[in-house]
């Protein structure tokens, strides 16, 4: 699926986003979410594999991927997760399957503890929803944003190459990371680049994380052991904290599990979601 392309619309307050959807319509609905700084294409693997059984709806959040990326937008963790809830009222998705990486569990989360967004089964790879959070070079490009904006465009190119890679223990294919660092590079990508990461604050997730003991749905949280983002002990303390989460280490991979171990992952999340309400 190198091809990956999104071929729907939606305006949202935000910004326009681009979506679409696999599987039978009409099958138990799954929505997955990216995290930074990728885009849906990371899932291509995960949506092909539950599409036989699901129908499954994939977007590129506003300011990422194949969305719109402006000046001044506001592609905030808050920002994001308004979108979300207006997108699930879009498809009139009701107790969908939610499965989100890295920002993305974030975003899920802050939908469901802040804005009473209902899902049926949660899936959190490697997600982004305990403080701390950022590594030393987030931290500094979220705090050198308008300095970063100016580098030189091979620079800054090779730099998100590099910053992309860290994301995988296995190493990225020539042609996925490519397809990864492409919506970064331009006049329009370099500056929605350093944006995103100027948005990035820890309160966004400081406001849920004392909530994650009121979730009451099931929830899988699933995270490499190699992830050089976000030890794999987040993930332990992240289960601990809601009641009927169940914890899954994924040997050998990195942040980004959907390229390191995509068979594996897709495995826990198909079973997972093919488990009996209770």
């Amino acid at each position: 699926m190198v091809d990956w392309r999104l071929t729907q619309t939606y305006e949202s307050l935000t910004g326009e986003v681009r979506w679409d959807r696999l599987g039978p319509p009409g099958a138990s609905p799954v929505v997955l979410l990216h995290g930074t700084p990728f885009s849906s294409y990371v899932w291509r693997a995960i949506a092909a594999a539950l599409a036989g059984e699901h129908e499954v709806f994939v977007w590129d959040m506003p300011g990422y991927g194949e969305s719109e990326k402006s000046v001044g937008q506001d592609v905030s963790l808050a920002a994001q997760t308004r979108v979300f809830v207006e997108l699930l009222a879009h498809w009139a998705l009701d107790h969908p399957g939610v499965v989100a990486h890295d920002i993305g569990g974030a975003v899920a989360l802050r939908a469901t503890l802040l804005h009473g967004a209902r899902y049926r089964r949660l899936v959190l790879v490697d997600p982004v929803a305990l403080r701390p959070w950022g590594g030393p070079f987030f931290r500094l490009a979220r705090d050198n944003a308008s300095v970063f904006e100016q580098l030189p465009a091979p620079l800054h190119a090779a730099l998100v190459r590099a910053y992309v890679a860290e994301a995988s223990s296995a190493g990225l294919a020539d042609h996925v990371l490519d397809r990864l660092v492409e919506p970064w590079l331009g006049p329009e990508g370099q500056p929605a680049y350093y944006r995103q990461i100027a948005q990035a604050e820890e309160r966004h997730t400081d406001e849920i994380q004392d909530r994650y003991g009121s979730i009451a749905i099931p929830v899988l949280v699933c995270w490499g052991t190699d992830d050089a983002w976000l030890p794999w002990t987040m993930g332990q303390q992240l289960s601990s904290a809601i009641p009927n989460a169940r914890f899954e280490r994924i040997d050998g991979a990195g942040h980004l599990v959907q390229e390191d171990a995509p068979a594996a992952l897709s495995r826990l999340i198909v079973d997972f979601l093919a488990e009996p309400d209770v």
